[in-house]
């Protein structure tokens, strides 16, 4: 794609960086390049003793590399505000030596297009020119393309090792006022160390991407092992800001193919690349991957009409309401708004989209608490309480969307580490965020035991999710109970139960799993998870070598297999906890029960009791 000859063709406007930077005027606004696009070369010349530079101001977004201009000696020469906080000037910002501008990332091209933000000079960094006179922004298009279109002076590191990138990544040769020739290296981006926890993480967020989704995720160690987990999807499509070196090894595999996608169908969608010399090697000229501006990438309504938009985001804090912050840590600016919100939104409103924040438990080598009563003071909401859907940790998943405040405390506590939980139902229950008679939930085990969540094909061949129960299936255990009729209640409660206030059903669906063991079978419906049947053992204590079995399952979704890959589930934990055999109390009149048990594969023993039958079986075989 490049021109050969273009040194020659463009000699009028090729000078050093010393001659190109000595341009910038006193008071001027300057644009630097984004990631790992960021001009080396002239970045490190705005700070020569040559310069001549006074009261200039810096603009950026993320930025890898090198950022001289953020140091302390330089504050008569430039003063530096970031649209997104990066490591590099971290320090200096909450040393109160730059400033920082949250914005949705969507939003900032509009503000060099209205002038809001004028800009005097872009310091880009492009291919050289083509023979039809354009250059490529290569790994960074966001909003670096909107600078160079708005900027009056343009000053470009023309790199021979910058990738050619495809898609709207093009501007004019002509754009550019004053051509710096390069051969540097590109920064590079490599993956970080991941922990246990980290990939718990990743684990969980994966479980919940369906074959056929569209992906976004950012940078770091839980976008990391998210896409290790996904090399069992199929079908996956890409409409993201940052792409990196393992979306390549997905497409490789042939676990990303955007065949799904509506919109840019059989394309990776991606704004900037941050990875190794290997991917750049493998996004030049590639036209499977296309890079577009910020204002394409960010819109939410482009992000909406992708099917099955999972857009992951990450968090600092969140708070029981569902508040979260994800830019500062108190009043210490950290990082920035982002794309979040403009992905959050977008997926929200995408059919069979899942907005998702992930995030560890605790910060500070477990020293703090991420779920928190109320945000710390200063704090700022990136993501709303009204927006927020699924909220991740190493310890599960919650499902916030269209909850109360008393059902996200609930299941925002149980994803907390264990040992802050009793802290922040307390805290929750001083709030009256929750019934004062709340069980203690630092109490139960401190793990939700999600190993023993599966997907299983039933009789009837339905796909169900069977999964242990925890205290957010509150409500939804109370409406499959007032929906069950009067006969199937009966042959559950062996009397006439009319309701199932809050102090009846609250232990039961809180329970202690090292002792006794609840799973739930779910569907998803247009309402989301739906809750069709239950089936637990309970046992007197720890020690009891029998547990006492039942299940209650809507009646519409009886004699469909349920009741026998309840008690497959039941009978394979049970084993797992040293439990030695199963024991139940049935109605005669109950026939589905009955067969469950007839068809269990053990010796079964009956004993009549009056008006009810005593079941039992030893997994060993005997009676």
């Amino acid at each position: 794609m490049r021109y050969a000859d273009w040194k020659e063709i463009y000699k009028d406007k090729i000078t050093s960086a010393d001659d190109a930077l000595s341009r910038i005027r006193a008071g001027d606004k300057i644009f630097i390049g984004t990631g790992c696009a960021a001009p080396q070369l002239l970045i490190n010349g705005l700070t020569s003793e040559k310069r001549d530079v006074a009261d200039a101001e810096i603009y950026h977004l993320l930025t890898m590399g090198v950022a001289p201009y953020a140091r302390d000696k330089f504050p008569d020469r430039y003063r530096f505000n970031s649209f997104f906080i990066s490591d590099n000037v971290r320090d200096a910002v909450q040393e109160g030596l730059g400033d920082y501008t949250p914005i949705f990332l969507s939003d900032i091209p509009r503000l060099f297009e209205q002038g809001r933000t004028p800009l005097d000079v872009a310091l880009i960094q492009t291919t050289p020119p083509n023979k039809d006179g354009m250059v490529s922004l290569g790994v960074s298009v966001d909003v670096v393309k909107s600078a160079a279109e708005n900027a009056r002076l343009v000053i470009a590191e023309i790199n021979e090792k910058m990738p050619w990138t495809c898609g709207d990544s093009l501007i004019p040769a002509d754009y550019i006022d004053y051509m710096v020739a390069s051969d540097c290296e590109l920064l590079t981006y490599d993956l970080v160390e991941m922990d246990d926890t980290i990939r718990r993480i990743g684990q969980n967020v994966a479980s919940l991407i369906d074959d056929g989704s569209t992906i976004e995720v950012g940078i770091g160690a839980i976008p990391q092992a998210i896409l290790e987990f996904l090399r069992d999807k199929k079908d996956l499509g890409i409409h993201t800001e940052m792409f990196t070196d393992q979306l390549m090894d997905l497409i490789e595999a042939g676990v990303i193919n955007g065949s799904k996608k509506l919109v840019n169908k059989g394309r990776v969608v991606a704004s900037f690349v941050m990875g190794t010399k290997k991917l750049y090697d493998y996004i030049n000229d590639n036209p499977t991957i296309e890079m577009h501006p910020s204002e394409y990438v960010n819109d939410p309504f482009v992000i909406s009409r992708q099917p099955k938009m999972c857009a992951i985001n990450m968090a600092l804090e969140v708070d029981l309401t569902g508040q979260v912050c994800a830019d500062s840590l108190g009043h210490k600016f950290y990082s920035g708004i982002g794309g979040q919100l403009d992905f959050i939104r977008g997926a929200a409103r995408s059919v069979g989209g899942k907005p998702i924040i992930a995030m560890k438990s605790t910060a500070m080598d477990e020293k703090v608490s991420r779920i928190v009563a109320n945000l710390s003071q200063g704090a700022g909401v990136v993501t709303t309480r009204g927006d927020v859907h699924y909220v991740i940790t190493e310890y599960g998943i919650a499902d916030l969307h269209g909850k109360n405040i008393r059902e996200r405390a609930i299941s925002l506590i149980g994803l907390a580490h264990p040992k802050f939980r009793k802290g922040l139902l307390d805290e929750a229950k001083s709030l009256k965020y929750v019934y004062e008679d709340q069980i203690d939930l630092s109490a139960i085990s401190s793990r939700y035991p999600d190993h023993y969540a599966h997907c299983q094909i039933i009789a009837d061949g339905t796909e169900v999710t069977f999964r242990p129960i925890n205290a957010a299936d509150e409500e939804s255990m109370r409406d499959m109970f007032y929906a069950l009729s009067e006969k199937s209640v009966e042959m559950r409660f062996f009397q006439a139960v009319k309701s199932m206030p809050h102090a009846r059903i609250m232990p039961l669906v809180s329970i202690d799993y090292e002792k006794d063991m609840a799973i739930v079978a779910t569907i998803e419906d247009i309402a989301g998870e739906k809750i069709i049947g239950v089936g637990r053992y309970i046992r007197t204590s720890k020690d009891d070598k029998f547990a006492e079995v039942s299940f209650m399952v809507r009646d519409e979704w009886q004699n469909r297999g349920l009741g026998r890959a309840f008690l497959s589930s039941l009978i394979a934990i049970a084993k797992n906890v040293g439990i030695e055999g199963f024991v139940a109390t049935v109605l005669p009149k109950n026939r589905l029960m009955m067969s469950v048990f007839r068809g269990c594969g053990y010796k079964l023993k009956v004993e009549k009791d009056e008006d009810i039958f005593e079941l039992s079986f030893r997994f060993d075989g005997s009676v």
